[in-house]
């Protein structure tokens, strides 16, 4: 099976559009979580998930927008953009996202959790030593998170070493047996790693291989849009920058 992996979409429907044009043939399209917040069009993203995705998980960014999270916990720009983003949402849309789990196991073979398998609201993995205590909080042998907007591979091997990279546009990961990995595919909407490129990846699980992939999207589209809406400029600047 063929599983195409999204992340982050944060309301931003060029870039999605963009990623789902490019897919190669695929099974089930999973998400993991945070499809709406900071960008311009929530219902367009929601409604792409709704009907595409097997699997859909909340983030932070999503329960704000839905003022089920404070939003005290936000800076100053993504408290606007929440605050707008929850303006728009469809009655429908609104109770689709507000279903929607954070952690969601899937054994044998995978767990889904939006930030972390411990804290799959709030924790960000970034480091090994983060990586490492988390793997005390899944027993499949992969976990695939998002939140950190960042393509990045965490490996637990047989000989108890944590093996870090991040994810390279067209980088094929091998899966070893035996071996244990924390996955994130990267952001769609608002990546933060200095490729403003959409990010997704796909998950072969006959071949036991992810692929990371990016794909150009018409950033000034979005930008615009954003501008429109009235969005805080500086988050419609930074797509622009990966950052």
């Amino acid at each position: 099976m063929r599983v195409v992996l999204v992340s982050d979409i944060h309301s931003n429907a060029v870039a999605l559009a963009a990623v789902l044009a490019a897919l190669p043939t695929y099974d089930e399209l999973w998400c993991l979580g945070d499809t709406i917040g900071y960008g311009p069009e929530p219902n367009i993203c929601l409604q792409q998930m709704q009907k595409l995705a097997k699997y859909a998980l909340t983030g932070n960014h999503d329960l704000a927008s839905l003022g089920l999270v404070s939003l005290a916990d936000f800076n100053a720009l993504a408290r606007t953009a929440n605050q707008w983003n929850n303006k728009q949402l469809e009655p429908e849309l609104r109770a689709f996202l507000q279903a929607l789990p954070a952690r969601l196991p899937l054994p044998p073979e995978v767990t889904l959790a939006h930030a972390s398998p411990r804290d799959p609201i709030w924790e960000y993995i970034l480091d090994a030593q983060t990586a490492k205590a988390n793997l005390q909080h899944f027993d499949t042998p992969v976990c695939f998170v998002g939140h950190t907007h960042v393509p990045t591979i965490f490996a637990r091997h047989e000989d108890g070493k944590i093996e870090f990279q991040r994810g390279k546009p067209g980088q094929m990961l091998q899966l070893k047996p035996g071996s244990r990995y924390i996955v994130n595919p990267g952001s769609v909407g608002q990546p933060r790693d200095g490729d403003p490129r959409a990010a997704y990846a796909v998950w072969d699980t006959k071949a036991g291989t992810i692929r990371f992939n990016r794909v150009e999207y018409d950033v000034a589209a979005t930008q615009q849009k954003m501008r429109a809406a009235g969005l805080p400029d500086m988050l419609a600047e930074r797509l622009a920058f990966g950052r």
